[in-house]
């Protein structure tokens, strides 16, 4: 009976070993320990995001052709199209008060004036 005991004990203490010896990256992203059943959860939440977390930038999306007709506008480009769209770039003609002008636009956020 004491050697079961003692075998029992034994497999406990390298049972919490082994949790002990888990590298600090597992444990950054926090392990979840849940118990019950049919959706009863109760649980235990290990880790937290660390110190130097930063959460990710907002995403900047590419000028279409529809922002660089209304960035054309807004510069003066009256009775604006889009006279050229590829991947790179995108032409918008229209006429100004001295007469017919097109703008190159880059396909890079917040639609850059190339040309």
């Amino acid at each position: 009976m004491f050697r079961k005991l003692q075998i029992a004990a034994l497999t406990a203490v390298m049972g919490l070993g082994s949790i002990a010896a888990m590298p600090t990256a597992a444990q950054a992203d926090g392990i979840y320990f849940s118990f019950g059943s049919d959706g009863s959860r109760a649980g235990v939440y290990v880790g937290e995001r660390g110190r130097h977390y930063r959460p990710a930038p907002p995403r900047r999306h590419a000028c279409t052709p529809n922002r660089a007709l209304r960035k054309a506008e807004r510069m003066g480009l009256r009775r604006a199209r889009v006279t050229r769209a590829n991947r790179n770039i995108i032409r918008v003609t229209g006429r100004t008060r001295y007469g017919r002008d097109s703008i190159v636009f880059a396909r890079s956020y917040n639609c850059p004036v190339i040309r």
